[in-house]
């Protein structure tokens, strides 16, 4: 631990100074007995719920507590979940059906199905235009669904395979293009691809988080965190990270950012300001929790995971899932 001045201690807000001091831990973990591989997690925006892709369908859980709360099904290849608080409606992508499931964010009842384009995957909310935007893997664009009509509006061409995306909610659409090693910026009002941002000498672009205030993008790679300023597309820092990252987090107050990498670890960047940034801490984890979600009230991490059997010697690729042994791991660092 780097020793800190008494006056700015002193300094230092009690929320900093505490998560500083104390390493991030998995502090619990919630068990959900059922089959299916799992992608997105999401933190509910209402009843302090937390929803996990998981297969054909979607868990709910207390995320206090780890109880069930309910299942949206019939969401086959479900990868993301995203909300729309003005419209009260939750959404989900169904990868292999190519379509995204309308739900009512109180009940969870399912209201309607929408057409997408082809594999679905990420998912979010862009506050600028009130519109859920999907990106389509195999199609290699977006579509653009309108919340209140239930009905897709526009598609747009993003030039590759596009992995995840979110929205500044001013205007901006940023989307990471994973087979291009790049970062396409999208004028939410036209809805045309500006800029192109190249991640060289980084690959294989999948997690991606935004601090809006500094204008900063964090760009999850294979073994390597990429931070770009999100007006110009520089890059200002890139930082080594654990193998397997899909996903990437960014505490707004914390000034922390986190990466999910499937190897069993979370890495965590601090930004002390926004063009210098230090690396905290790698926390052990799980083999397979690749994936991540964070609760900005609480601070707390969430990561799906399972089980999973042996390789056979000399094999390669991925091991199967022990079935039965799906659950969530809960990161934090008890300072909260």
């Amino acid at each position: 631990m780097k020793f800190i001045p008494v006056i700015l201690a002193i300094a230092l807000s009690p929320v900093c100074f505490a998560q500083q001091n104390k390493p991030f831990r998995v502090i619990d973990t919630f068990h959900i007995a059922s089959p299916g591989g799992w992608d997105y997690p999401a933190v509910g925006p209402l009843h302090n719920w937390i929803y996990l892709s998981h297969g054909t369908q979607v868990n709910i859980l207390d995320r206090s507590t780890g109880d069930s709360v309910g299942v949206i099904e019939n969401t086959t290849g479900v990868h993301g979940i995203a909300f729309d608080t003005k419209d009260n409606k939750g959404f989900t992508t169904n990868g292999r059906l190519n379509t995204v499931t309308v739900f009512d964010l109180n009940t969870n009842k399912v209201l309607d199905r929408v057409p997408t384009g082809q594999g679905p995957d990420a998912i979010f909310y862009d506050a600028y235009l009130n519109r859920i935007i999907t990106c389509n893997g195999r199609s290699k664009n977006l579509s653009v669904i309108d919340p209140v009509a239930d009905r897709l509006t526009d598609s747009v061409d993003v030039g590759g395979r596009p992995e995840t995306g979110l929205s500044d909610g001013k205007g901006k659409i940023f989307v990471n293009i994973e087979d291009r090693n790049e970062v396409v910026e999208i004028d939410a009002k036209t809805l045309k691809v500006g800029a192109h941002w190249s991640l060289a000498p980084a690959e294989g672009p999948t997690g991606l988080a935004m601090d809006e205030k500094n204008k900063r993008l964090f760009v999850g790679c294979d073994k390597v965190l990429v931070i770009l300023d999100a007006l110009s597309g520089k890059i200002v820092d890139t930082l080594s990270i654990g193998d397997g990252c899909d996903g990437v987090a960014f505490d707004a107050e914390l000034k922390n950012v986190y990466t999910s990498n499937g190897e069993g670890t979370v890495t965590v960047i601090h930004e002390d300001n926004p063009n210098k940034f230090t690396l905290l801490q790698s926390v052990v984890t799980q083999r397979g929790a690749r994936t991540i979600t964070l609760d900005p009230k609480t601070h707390l991490l969430y990561l799906p995971t399972a089980e999973f059997e042996p390789l056979a010697t000399g094999l390669k690729g991925r091991p199967k899932m022990i079935p039965g042994s799906f659950r969530v791991l809960v990161v934090g660092n008890g300072a909260f």
